[in-house]
């Protein structure tokens, strides 16, 4: 497959999997610091992400914004992406095909990136990086360790509009969910164990 990031995303720019690509203006890659150790997955671009080329620049976007400032972060302090890279039609939910033929690209930002921490906004992100059938509502503000990273589920941004905004319990909840990111992010990186072969010749010298 690809060898950097680099080549994952330029074959993704002219990706045509699937249907998706006959609807799209754009190929909606990533947004923000892939150097970072935070990275947020979402669902899909909409609107305005399909034709900016940019991850969570509409309102939902806003409020990421104001999140991430909440805990003295910008989008220079993190890596935002999405399961599907082109926007579906009006909106609607990602197809199980679609998720299947677009899930190299996410494997690969993940494993080039390699973040330490990820914070899945909604179900189907949620879904995908944990690899179960899971409800955003029963598993969202708990701290999951998966293949040397933290997973953080939380509610979508656009769910918590939809849901009456700051003023909704699901604001307050994202609220708490950030602050636990936060946290964990200010935990000393634990250090990786040595591979065999390593130290190994290390004890040669």
């Amino acid at each position: 497959m690809w060898q950097t990031l680099a080549e994952a995303r330029d074959e993704a720019l002219g990706c045509t999997r699937c249907r998706l690509a006959k609807g799209r203006t754009q190929v909606v890659w990533m947004d923000g610091n892939p150097a970072a150790p935070l990275m947020f997955v979402g669902e899909a671009p909409g609107f305005h992400e399909d034709r900016q080329g940019l991850p969570f620049v509409g309102a939902a976007g806003q409020l990421l914004d104001t999140l991430l400032a909440s805990i003295g972060l910008d989008r220079t302090g993190c890596s935002i992406c999405n399961v599907i890279k082109c926007r579906p039609p009006g909106n609607r939910d990602p197809l199980p095909d679609e998720i299947e033929e677009c899930r190299p690209y996410l494997e690969a930002q993940l494993r080039f990136i390699q973040p330490r921490v990820v914070v899945t906004l909604g179900n189907f992100a949620t879904r995908f990086v944990l690899n179960r059938q899971v409800s955003i509502s029963r598993v969202r503000g708990q701290r999951f360790e998966l293949e040397g990273r933290t997973v953080i589920p939380t509610f979508h941004p656009a769910a918590v509009l939809h849901g009456g905004g700051q003023a909704s319990p699901q604001y307050a909840a994202l609220q708490g969910d950030f602050r636990l990111v936060q946290s964990i992010l200010a935990e000393p990186v634990p250090e990786r164990a040595e591979e065999p072969e390593q130290a190994e010749q290390e004890a040669l010298f």
